[in-house]
């Protein structure tokens, strides 16, 4: 190892969460980092995936989640100028039309927004804060566990392709990984 951050071996339920998501975060940052267009955009076999699709993607997941549904805000550009429906797909295949800055934009300010939510909602509930999504109410808990598993599965898909797009392969990025702040 070095040096990253792990979860806490024994700490709050909240911290112990909140630990794993940004360890997904920062592996997923670390699989996306410092790529072109050309390579953002790069498939391989029959998957039209990519690493820029995957980093819209979660940016939109982040955005709908955290800031629409569990703020209860408005979801932000480039987001809410697309039709509710189908906005999904629309996010995935879009990805193409970017340019790498506007990727790693969209995702960095869509991770921000979520922390500042999520620190909001935490301090005045932790995770057995509920909230409705859907019309169904949920709690934090659930939507971390969520969030942790959509970054686990689409992280394991960013190791694929950004081992073929130069060879990176690891867990762990070196040195201090994308912002870290348990608790």
């Amino acid at each position: 190892m070095t040096g990253f951050p792990e979860p806490p071996a024994v700490g709050s339920e909240a911290d112990t969460l909140l630990g794993s998501l940004e360890r997904q975060r920062a592996t997923f940052a670390y699989k996306c980092a410092d790529l072109t267009r050309e390579q953002l955009n790069r498939t391989i076999g029959a998957s039209a995936m990519t690493i820029g699709g995957l980093l819209k993607h979660l940016a939109y997941m982040e955005d709908l989640n955290f800031s629409w549904d569990l703020g209860g805000r408005h979801l932000p550009e480039p987001w809410a100028s697309l039709p509710e429906e189908g906005r999904g797909e629309v996010v995935w295949r879009s990805a193409a039309d970017d340019d790498a800055a506007t990727l790693y934009r969209l995702w960095d300010g869509a991770v921000i927004r979520s922390r500042s939510v999520l620190s909001e909602v935490l301090a005045n509930g932790g995770p057995d804060a509920t909230y409705e999504s859907g019309g169904r109410p949920c709690t934090v808990r659930r939507l971390l566990v969520d969030l942790i598993e959509e970054y686990g599965r689409h992280t394991g898909h960013a190791d694929l392709l950004r081992e073929a797009v130069d060879g990176r392969v690891g867990e762990d990025p070196p040195g201090r990984p994308y912002p870290y702040s348990p608790g």
